[in-house]
């Protein structure tokens, strides 16, 4: 529930990039929002429909999930209704590519949605000589860059809907197309604040710290912690006082994951090859553990090769 919540009502990663990178949201009316905001407090109340359908999908991908998450909206939600998704578009027999979303309004505007949710770590100078780059923000893997990913949305997958021969797949235009763009952005803690003027200036921000840093670090922050599954890097993470051990050995409702200190937390990271996503908690008056901070462990050869990487 919290994460499909997050999904619809937090802020976007980018600003509009005209003319083609229009921003989607998922209400076209204030009127829209306010049912959608009571919608989610019923389906919290009773969510037994989003858990059900969830239960027959098998996924490991955090993207994949998210498309779900938004698909499963836009069947039962109050506001706009899905047309199709995953709409696939061939030439020849090879595919050119794939439509995440068609969907028509409750005014009738007919619209063609790419979704991306993206966690990317801020690996360039901050300097202030240094103007901050797209570029500079890279996947924790090393295998993805905000402005590679950009790029390719804006010339790629947004005009796919335009196409000739996506009319011959049965889902005749126009189509407008805009992207909905949802994640994190990380930066390296104690390093001056940055954003790159793509961004919103309202978007999920965490931090990264290296492995040697790690202790000095934690030292100061939450003493209960925990490691954060892929699956699970969408909104903020809850622990409820009164679930089985609702305390600091309490396990994530989502994920059975238990909190540990500082120190287990660093020697169940040690032994990852890349970075590892981590949440720090907080308890609230009522012994709930509320997500105070996110934000990655990394290999201490790690901002090296990023640094490379975001050059390249």
């Amino acid at each position: 529930m919290r994460d499909l919540a997050w999904l619809l009502l937090s802020a976007d990663l980018l600003r509009p990039q005209p003319p083609a990178g229009v921003l989607a949201s998922p209400f076209e009316t204030p009127q829209e929002l306010h049912a959608t905001v009571d919608w989610l407090r019923a389906l919290d109340v009773a969510p037994q429909a989003l858990h059900r359908d969830l239960a027959t999908t098998r996924m490991t991908r955090l993207g994949r999930y998210a498309e779900w998450l938004l698909g499963w909206f836009l069947q039962h939600g109050p506001a706009a209704r899905l047309i199709a998704a995953g709409v696939p578009l061939r030439r020849a027999g090879v595919t050119l590519g794939e439509c995440d979303f068609l969907l028509q309004t409750q005014q009738g505007a007919r619209l063609h949605w790419e979704l991306a949710v993206k966690c990317y770590l801020h690996a360039g100078d901050v300097s202030s000589q240094t103007p901050v780059r797209l570029a500079d923000y890279v996947g924790p893997n090393l295998k993805d860059r905000f402005d590679l990913k950009l790029s390719h949305l804006l010339n790629h997958q947004l005009p796919l809907s335009a196409r000739e021969e996506f009319a011959w797949v049965g889902h005749v235009g126009p189509w407008t197309p805009q992207m909905f763009i949802k994640g994190w952005l990380f930066y390296r803690h104690g390093a001056a604040s940055v954003n790159a003027l793509e961004l919103d200036p309202g978007h999920g921000r965490g931090w990264w710290v290296t492995r040697s840093d790690w202790p000095a670090f934690a030292e100061s922050h939450a003493q209960k912690w925990r490691v954060l599954p892929r699956l699970a890097w969408l909104a903020p993470r809850r622990v409820e006082s009164d679930e089985p051990g609702g305390d600091a050995h309490a396990a994530d409702e989502a994920t059975g994951a238990l909190c540990v200190d500082a120190q287990t937390l660093a020697g169940q990271t040690s032994h990852q090859h890349g970075p590892a996503m981590v949440v720090a908690f907080a308890e609230d008056d009522a012994g709930d553990l509320i997500e105070r901070s996110r934000g990655f462990i990394v290999p201490d050869e790690w901002p090296e090769m990023a640094r490379n990487y975001a050059r390249q």
